[in-house]
């Protein structure tokens, strides 16, 4: 089987890249809220189905859904993959955030770009000199400094399973990106993300209590709506960014998440004090957080350009 090639639009690429991690840097806020009122089943299946809507109108309209004609059956295999791994990414992750706060939650699911680092250089033979290289182990010592120092602070004994549950959730993700970047030869992201929306709906409907919906007040709705936008525009972004960029550099910049969740984290408490804990960073943990920006850097400009 041939293997997708990026169409060598770096800056493109970038640019998407950033914009995916500014929507899941401020997710988290959005959970905490949006989890006070609705179980983590149900705040995922609401989303898949909201986004599940949007795109299948949006695909309709194109004349995007004649994709699907005579697809070959090992694309429905990586669809079903993907799909599998995309709900198991979104559970692992809600449930585990409920055990630790945004910014260490966002800190472990890093784990899920450097797999899929380590997965575009094995599967699509992406290649990194050097000092990209070096960046990555940058970006492995911050995590580990950041870890170090948040886990004294978070520390308990629920901890370890919150610990477990997201880095469940980042192999996870992980699968489900590299099934996409391969799909992308054959199907658009669009299209890949709308199959996969749909499966999900229907496999966490049995699962689901859509009746939680309507008890939701008013300052929860926003949240819960966000929670649903943030669904369409994250992962839209990121399986454009893929489409341009190699899997490999769209990771380094996604290694910036955890830094802009304690910003986003930081301006939500002071512009709405009492809605949610400001977080808590020593100085350790934030050489950790420099020390993942400057290998984050690292990998995504020392790269060779292309086009």
């Amino acid at each position: 089987m041939a293997l997708h090639q990026t169409s060598g639009r770096w800056r493109l690429g970038l640019a998407l890249a950033l914009a995916t991690a500014f929507f899941w840097a401020t997710l988290p806020l959005a959970l905490k809220l949006a989890l006070e009122v609705v179980d983590a089943v149900t705040l995922t299946w609401f989303r898949f189905l909201v986004a599940s809507i949007v795109i299948g109108v949006w695909l309709a309209w194109r004349g995007g859904l004649k994709r699907f004609r005579g697809l070959k059956g090992s694309a429905w295999l990586l669809l079903a993959i993907a799909a599998l791994g995309l709900i198991g990414n979104y559970l692992g992750y809600l449930f585990g955030l409920g055990y630790t706060s945004p910014a260490n939650a966002q800190l472990l699911i890093q784990l899920a770009p450097l797999l899929l680092a380590i997965g575009g250089v094995a599967i699509f033979r992406e290649r990194l000199n050097l000092k990209q290289w070096c960046g990555y182990g940058a970006v492995a010592l911050g995590l580990l400094l950041f870890f170090a120092e948040q886990s004294q602070r978070v520390g308990g004994g629920s901890y370890g399973l919150g610990v477990l549950l997201i880095v469940l959730a980042a192999a996870a993700w992980a699968g489900y990106a590299l099934a996409q970047k391969q799909l992308l030869r054959q199907l658009d992201s669009a299209a890949i993300l709308w199959v996969i929306y749909v499966a999900a709906t229907f496999l966490l409907l049995p699962l689901s209590h859509p009746t939680q919906l309507l008890r939701v007040d008013a300052v929860h709705w926003w949240a819960i709506a966000y929670c649903a936008i943030n669904t369409i525009g994250a992962y839209g972004c990121f399986a454009e960014a893929l489409a341009h960029w190699e899997a490999s550099r769209v990771s380094a910049v996604l290694a910036l998440t955890p830094i802009l969740t304690v910003i986003s984290v930081a301006l939500f408490a002071w512009a709405v004090p009492g809605a949610i804990a400001p977080e808590r960073i020593g100085a350790l943990g934030w050489a950790g957080a420099f020390t993942v920006v400057l290998g984050s850097a690292a990998v995504s400009l020392m790269a060779t350009r292309r086009g």
